[in-house]
């Protein structure tokens, strides 16, 4: 599928782009040749490939979920200013 000058045109006005005049014709090219590929990639015929994550047979090994580090933020909050209910106050930025 050939783009147009005109299609080429609206994609790049789409996309906030600023392309010169003398480049639009490489681009309609460039473009053009980008989606004749993807026609030509969707002709494959992929209905017995099994969709993968990684193109290894490999499994993650996983680590055990547990607490590692103590609870401290009665510690860190001694340091602040103003706390409430465990949060921490700050002064209203935002009116």
């Amino acid at each position: 599928m050939a783009l147009t000058r005109r299609q080429v045109e609206s994609i790049a006005n789409l996309a906030r782009l600023q392309i010169n005049e003398d480049e639009i014709p490489a681009y309609v090219r460039n473009l053009s040749r980008i989606i004749d590929f993807v026609d030509q990639l969707e002709g494959a015929g992929t209905e017995h490939v099994h969709p993968m994550a990684h193109p290894l047979n490999m499994s993650q090994p996983l680590r055990a979920d547990e607490v590692t580090e103590s609870d401290d933020r009665a510690r860190f909050q001694a340091n602040a200013a103003a706390v409430e209910a465990g949060l921490y106050l700050v002064p209203k930025v935002i009116e």
